[in-house]
């Protein structure tokens, strides 16, 4: 099991699932998002109440916590924002 883990990792000590899901998220940025992508100079100040935004909140969670638990941070992230919520600085700890 442990030699099949290691295959699975390439260089940077980033599998490939990591790779997938943060190149999935940069397209989501490039084409979709408010703050990144086609509709940012719809909102030239940015749209989201959180520094990171989330998107990029969950690529750096995924980088520095790995696939399961960057995946979860950055749920628990989207489930926070919402109209009730103070939003502001929040980085991935």
């Amino acid at each position: 099991m442990i030699k099949k883990i290691k295959m699975i990792k390439q260089s940077g000590n980033k599998t490939i699932f990591q790779r997938i899901l943060v190149k999935l998220i940069e397209l989501y940025q490039n084409f979709l998002s408010p703050d990144h992508g086609w509709f940012s100079d719809r909102y030239p100040g940015g749209f989201c109440k959180y520094h990171p935004d989330c998107s990029e909140y969950c690529k750096q969670a995924i980088d520095k916590k790995g696939t399961i638990k960057g995946m979860a941070l950055g749920t628990w992230r989207i489930l926070r924002c919402n109209p009730w919520s103070g939003g502001g600085v929040d980085e991935v700890k």
